[in-house]
């Protein structure tokens, strides 16, 4: 194994998806089931921050927004924004973030408009200049994406009206606000078109399930990508795979099944010496170490020596 590298893993996924090939084709999956609406193409960089002055009666607040990645498709004058929001963790307030930040992007394509028509004086009512926004003016949708990579299912809530204590009889008085969810958990069924976003998938819910029989089977002799092996191991919080797919030279290319029986000969070793360490705090021998242990004395002679060497 290589030397520990030093990765995010939000960073390692925004990088993942700001391609717009796979960009397109994961909203074409989980919201269009898998027909092609959107075209890598069509795809133009939009600003992801969301930071905004707000003011109201006299009091000014300053709010920050970053969102993890941004496209816009856009077709003659009309356009649409499309976002994704990485989650590794369960967040149990995402539906209202999901709201705050999507009333963020509707509010800075607001404050263009007015400004616009502030600085073009095109307002022609009273009405009109009253809120800087002409009454044929239109925002744009705002369509954003929820990615919950954790390994348990989401237990959290998909609504807003789930997030709120709310009694029967205002249950049709209050707007909701519904959040888009994949959870990678459940997406065997998707339609992926993208072989790279279908094999991030894949492995990665494989190898949640510890399925590395089939990862064998299927992957035994097909080579993945540096980028790809270091995207599964961010999903799944594998720094060995991570730094095993950063050490591989080989044309930028690696073996799944390679990595993996190192991984797990890796993961077996760490077990033991482990174990090992315990029984050395208790101050045992090698030779009662291995017979308790069931393993040969040479392999333990050598771990006690790695440990000796690390201490």
């Amino acid at each position: 194994m290589s030397p520990r590298n030093t990765t995010k893993a939000d960073i390692v996924l925004k990088n993942f998806w700001k391609d717009n090939a796979h960009f397109a084709d994961l909203f074409n999956a989980v919201l269009f089931d898998g027909e092609q609406k959107l075209h890598p193409e069509d795809l133009r960089e939009a600003d992801v921050d969301l930071s905004s002055v707000l003011k109201f009666n006299g009091h000014i607040e300053t709010i920050q927004r970053l969102r993890d990645v941004v496209k816009k498709t856009a077709y003659g004058m009309d356009f649409v924004i499309w976002g994704i929001e990485n989650q590794q963790k369960i967040h149990y307030a995402m539906p209202l973030r999901h709201m705050i930040e999507d009333a963020l992007s509707y509010l800075k394509e607001y404050n263009e408009i007015a400004k616009k028509n502030l600085d073009e004086k095109t307002t022609n009512t009273k009405d009109e200049f009253l809120s800087r926004f002409k009454k044929t003016d239109r925002l744009h949708p705002v369509i954003t994406l929820c990615i919950y990579y954790g390994e348990k299912e989401w237990d959290g809530a998909t609504s807003l009206k789930e997030m709120l204590e709310l009694p029967d009889y205002l249950e049709n008085l209050v707007p909701d606000y519904k959040m888009n969810l994949l959870q990678l958990r459940n997406s065997e069924n998707l339609k992926f078109k993208n072989k790279d976003v279908q094999t991030i998938f894949d492995v990665s819910r494989l190898i949640y399930g510890k399925n590395y029989g089939k990862i064998t089977s299927i992957y035994k002799d097909q080579n993945l990508t540096n980028e790809l092996g270091i995207v599964i191991g961010a999903i799944t919080g594998s720094q060995e795979l991570i730094n095993y797919a950063a050490s591989e030279k080989e044309g930028g290319q690696f073996n799944m099944c390679t990595a993996l029986d190192e991984l797990i000969e890796s993961g077996k070793e760490k077990l033991l010496t482990e174990m090992v360490e315990k029984k050395l705090a208790k101050n045992k021998t090698p030779d009662t170490i291995a017979d308790e242990l069931e393993t040969d004395i040479s392999i333990i002679n050598n771990i006690i020596e790695k440990i000796e060497k690390s201490a």
